[in-house]
């Protein structure tokens, strides 16, 4: 799931070697934290949260139901 992430997001930064993921599994599921250089962060975003719901839309639809946990994607800081 990490490489997906990482396939969709570094094409859209301008600075591809600052973007870093996180795990972190909890009782609930696993959290992937991205983070992006201060600069992509508005690109990874998109306009009212566009780009980043497509991308959680797609991460989202590849993890499916074979996964046992639930998969979350936050965008931090």
């Amino acid at each position: 799931m990490k490489d997906l992430i990482l396939t969709i997001v570094k094409p859209l930064v301008d600075r591809p070697e600052d973007v870093h993921i996180d795990i972190e599994e909890g009782s609930k599921g696993i959290t992937y934290k991205l983070s992006v250089h201060p600069e992509d962060m508005g690109k990874v975003i998109g306009k009212q949260g566009r780009v980043a719901k497509s991308i959680r839309t797609v991460v989202y639809a590849a993890a499916g139901s074979s996964q046992q946990k639930k998969i979350f994607l936050e965008i931090v800081e």
